[in-house]
């Protein structure tokens, strides 16, 4: 009976001794990594709704890199401005917060002033003189430019559309009616300047905002392209949708260059080609859907209404602005864009 006994405590001190070894023995040797886990997991942040094509062709490319590299390398998608606004953003693809980030090119020009150049008022008539100018020279001089403030080009430009305009109190058919119009723009000195020099008053509202501030009448419109316009349902709080085509916007998927060294030669030459690729669908996504928003919208209730564009250029040589953008761009950039675009001002 007493050798059970003693039998039992010592059982019990080496159960307590071995609990004691084991909580002073570092996490790491407890958790450990699985086998079948990334060598490297980065995240790639995005401010469009998870239905925008975007954030469909860049999870297609993720599963791609994920495939390619067999499973070396995970990228976790986060649309909506799900880690912050485009603001917040902005500081966290330089700060490494984010390893990769879709930011629009209006937005963009804030860190990077030579960036909107792109976001001339009313320069591109059309796709096939956007993509000779983007895909040629002069987005070769843009993507030089942004790769000065530290961040990377994943690939080449991907497409946010042309810029429409909408309202909720007044039709704009012309340049003579957004004269004083109170209009939400992002944080973009382009369209700022744009809309100030057609007498608007452009208020720089953060795009995780636009929705409220256009239902409590904190706006009297807004102006995106028809997906967004779509994807974010802005129909429900707007009432008029003008094609005033008034800016083309690229969006660039922007690098953390510190992470993106970090990778092996290989798996960089893998994200870069599966990111083109992406952007080839997802140019090809948004041609495919501004053919089919303008009956798309209607039958959610906007009114459509066709701009007299010529007004809008009218109105724009007389304040100057073409002049004024010459300036503020410089002679070479200038060039570039008009190559491409022909004689503007």
């Amino acid at each position: 009976m007493k050798d059970e006994i003693a039998s039992k405590k010592l059982s019990r001190r080496q159960i307590l001794k071995a609990g004691a070894v084991g909580a002073a023995l570092p996490l790491f040797s407890i958790l450990t990594r699985p086998a079948n886990a990334a060598e490297f997991t980065y995240k790639f942040a995005t401010g469009q709704d998870p239905s925008h094509p975007v954030n469909k062709r860049a999870q297609e490319a993720i599963d791609r890199i994920r495939n390619a590299t067999n499973g070396r390398m995970e990228i976790k998608l986060f649309p909506a401005n799900q880690l912050g606004s485009d603001t917040d953003l902005m500081s966290q693809i330089r700060n490494g917060g984010v390893e990769f980030f879709n930011q629009a090119n209006t937005v963009l020009s804030t860190l990077v002033p030579a960036a909107g150049i792109v976001n001339t008022g009313f320069a591109f008539q059309d796709y096939a003189a956007v993509w000779k100018a983007m895909d040629g020279q002069l987005g070769a001089h843009v993507r030089a430019q942004i790769e000065k403030v530290g961040l990377l080009t994943m690939s080449k430009p991907w497409d946010n559309g042309f810029r429409q305009i909408t309202t909720s109190t007044k039709a704009i058919r012309s340049a003579a009616d957004v004269k004083g119009l109170k209009l939400r723009v992002p944080a973009a000195p382009m369209l700022t300047s744009l809309f100030s020099a057609l007498g608007a008053s452009p208020t720089p509202i953060n795009f995780n905002e636009v929705y409220s501030s256009l239902q409590t009448k904190l706006v009297e419109g807004q102006e995106n392209p028809l997906a967004i316009i779509s994807t974010a349902r802005l129909y429900e709080v707007q009432k008029f949708c003008t094609l005033s085509n008034h800016v083309w916007d690229a969006y660039w998927i922007l690098g953390n260059r510190r992470a993106f060294d970090k990778l092996p030669k290989d798996i960089q030459e893998i994200v870069r080609r599966e990111l083109d690729q992406a952007a080839t669908d997802e140019r090809a996504d948004i041609a495919s859907f501004s053919g089919m928003a303008r009956n798309d919208l209607a039958g959610k209730g906007l009114q459509i209404v066709d701009a007299d564009k010529d007004s809008f250029k009218q109105a724009l040589a007389q304040a100057n602005f073409y002049k004024d953008m010459r300036a503020r761009f410089g002679e070479e950039a200038w060039k570039l864009l008009e190559s491409s675009v022909g004689t503007l001002g």
